[in-house]
């Protein structure tokens, strides 16, 4: 984000520039200029100061010349600045309610999950896939709302449902993340939920079994209040953002992908996130 007063002047004369960074936070939602760059200002939202406590960070990264007369833009200049002792400004908040939805798809960028010990994961808009494995689906929905929704739809099916306006009840635009069914995703009843972490996988099965013996219903709510931390081991293929006329797809790394290219992410996602979201 540049303007003309984006140059300083120090108290030795010195000029330098100030860069500064939009990012639209999914956990919780809120859009936040910050002068951290993307995985700096990560591990801060992720390990906390004396006011947050550790814990998993979602968010992307927007376009420095995005704005909306919706957020206040006016001051960022006068407050997102360095602190006197020249240390950058973390955060600076412009948004906490509805940003979700005033935000379009095309402003934002690539996608960053934080562990609860501040790892970082940059993860870039990729290709939709041309289909989707498993008969039913199960889906955690992050912002603006997070029910955990199992469904017959695949996850671009989904998104158009669920930001669907000529419904009762819809969002006007949503991201969420498939989750892992392992043999449920065929069969609900027999098929293995071996190694699934998710509570009472006798009420996941009933559920899925419900949109199995049909009755017209394509989606059913597994629960209304679902916690907005998971455990990143369960995501399968990968985060979708969209609304009725746009969708952005990032995929998650393989498995393979996971143990080699991204192995200390990885391995501090799975050795120490379970005590933070249990």
């Amino acid at each position: 984000m540049k303007s003309e007063d984006d140059v300083l002047v120090d108290d030795f004369g010195r000029v330098f520039e100030v860069e500064r960074y939009l990012y639209l936070s999914m956990i919780p939602e809120s859009l936040v200029v910050s002068m951290l760059p993307p995985v700096e200002f990560g591990v801060y939202l992720a390990t906390g100061t004396v006011k947050r406590p550790h814990g998993q960070a979602m968010y992307f990264r927007l376009k420095d010349d995005f704005r909306n007369d919706y957020f206040d833009f006016s001051h960022i200049e006068q407050r997102c600045v360095p602190h006197p002792d020249g240390t950058p400004k973390h955060s600076v908040y412009l948004g906490i309610y509805r940003v979700l939805e005033h935000v379009p798809i095309e402003a934002i960028e690539n996608l960053y999950l934080a562990t609860a010990h501040g790892q970082v994961l940059e993860i870039e808009r990729g290709q939709i896939p041309a289909e989707f494995s498993g008969t039913y689906h199960l889906y955690q929905e992050i912002c603006p709302v997070h029910p955990l929704i199992a469904s017959k739809l695949n996850p671009i099916e989904f998104c158009r449902w669920v930001t669907d306006t000529s419904k009762p009840i819809s969002v006007p635009r949503i991201c969420f993340v498939e989750l892992d069914l392992a043999g449920l995703a065929d069969d609900p009843l027999n098929g293995s939920a071996e190694n699934l972490p998710y509570p009472n996988i006798d009420h996941l099965r009933n559920c899925l079994d419900e949109l199995k013996r049909g009755k017209g219903k394509d989606t059913k709510t597994v629960d209304r209040v679902w916690r907005q931390s998971f455990l990143y081991r369960c995501v399968k293929g990968g985060f979708i953002l969209g609304d009725s006329n746009s969708i952005a797809y990032y995929p998650y790394p393989t498995q393979e992908e996971m143990e080699s290219k991204y192995y200390a992410w990885w391995r501090c996602a799975n050795d120490g996130e379970l005590q933070h979201i249990c």
